[in-house]
């Protein structure tokens, strides 16, 4: 049994606490909470702690295998740069894939991240996964533009689905993208996902060429398409529309959605998905240390929170970021959103992600009966309760 106070706990569930007491059984189960209202008696046994305490983070999206790409690509391509980096530069051994996995995995549980929705195309890591002391949602990506390698792609997402159940993993099939996916993958994916009763997941307006490809057939993903992997695109015709007005209707209403980046989202984006689908439903997930990579600007994550949107923190991968690191991803966000308190960033980080990957029977908020993982935040601003360039966190429990 263990008693952890601090200057703040901050549990997930929108109470700070002051001084507060969480006490755990020796299997991290939480026991009890105790309110004391910024009085705190000395106790015995009671492990005092300079910062917050706040639950285990949970990665909304991650891209594991890609972490053997760490410092390769240069920053700030655009995103037709960086798909055209992936395609030259990510087929390799899968020892060096799995050994930077390895790597990856547990800086990841270091730094108190407890469980990860992981995008695979491949099999690859499987097993690593599945022995991590981590919590994964593999989803499994699907990949073809072109309508006649739907029926291929579809089979090899169907195959590694099985194969990641038959280890054990939380899984499901989920499109990659408007602009790599065609309806008849589409539709193939939004089938077996409606049979499943699966978690999806699809990244969404993470650049302005998405839309250039649906509303004039022009632009830089056409030029990705038809150059670095030589596709006949004789068979597509512009829609006219924004890449998610033009594939919205493509991903199943009664299935939970994780709509990942969403650096382009405006207003009349926000709208479709509210009358499309249930926005209980679905999950705009940030990644903003990628987003400076990649396309060096981030979501208007201001106006997400106006339209109270159930808003989740990814890391994305290594070949788009300095660092898997919940904690620095929450930086950015205070940084260049100074008014967002903290402790509602903390939700997103932490709850909002149980909740979207559909882990919150143990995760995401500090609560008696969950075993959510215990972190400590330090070298903090603790008079305003706000992050600073040097804080950091550490694994308690």
């Amino acid at each position: 049994m263990r008693k952890l106070s601090a200057h703040y706990i901050i549990t997930g569930t929108g109470a700070v606490l002051v001084k507060g007491i969480i006490t755990l059984s020796d299997d991290g189960t939480v026991v009890d909470i105790i309110d004391t209202k910024g009085e705190l008696d000395e106790m015995a046994n009671v492990e005092f702690y300079s910062g917050i305490l706040i639950p285990g983070f949970v990665n909304a999206h991650c891209h594991l295998e890609l972490s053997h790409l760490h410092t390769i690509f240069p920053e700030k391509t655009g995103l037709p740069g960086f798909l055209k980096n992936v395609v030259e530069h990510r087929n390799i051994e899968d020892e060096r894939v799995i050994e930077a996995a390895q790597k990856a995995d547990f800086e990841m549980w270091k730094n108190g991240i407890v469980a990860v929705g992981d995008i695979s195309n491949t099999n690859t890591t499987f097993p690593l996964k599945s022995k991590s002391k981590i919590a994964y949602h593999t989803f499994i990506e699907a990949l073809g533009f072109s309508p006649l390698r739907a029926e291929k792609a579809f089979a090899w997402a169907k195959y590694c689905f099985e194969e990641a159940q038959s280890l054990g993993l939380c899984v499901s099939a989920v499109p990659h993208a408007p602009y790599s996916i065609s309806k008849e993958l589409f539709g193939k994916i939004a089938e077996f996902a409606v049979i499943q009763q699966s978690i999806l997941s699809m990244h969404n307006q993470e650049s302005s060429d998405e839309d250039d490809l649906y509303l004039s057939g022009e632009g830089e993903i056409i030029r990705h398409l038809t150059e670095n992997l030589a596709l006949d695109l004789s068979f597509f015709k512009p829609s006219g529309k924004t890449a998610l007005e033009s594939v919205i209707d493509c991903l199943p209403k009664e299935n939970k959605l994780l709509l990942v980046h969403n650096i382009r989202t405006g207003q009349k984006d926000i709208d479709l998905v509210a009358k499309t689908r249930s926005l209980n439903k679905t999950w705009f997930v940030l990644c903003p240390g990628s987003n400076l990579y990649i396309e060096d600007r981030l979501p208007d994550i201001e106006l997400l929170r106006q339209n109270k949107l159930q808003i989740c923190i990814g890391t994305d991968s290594l070949s788009s970021n300095h660092q898997l690191s919940m904690l620095a991803e929450m930086k950015t966000i205070q940084t260049n959103f100074p008014a967002i308190p903290l402790d509602e960033i903390v939700t997103w980080a932490t709850s909002n992600g149980a909740e979207a990957l559909e882990i919150n029977d143990w995760a995401g908020t500090i609560e008696p009966g969950k075993k959510p993982g215990i972190n400590l935040i330090t070298s903090m601003d603790l008079q305003h309760l706000q992050l600073l360039p040097q804080s950091k966190v550490k694994r308690l429990i």
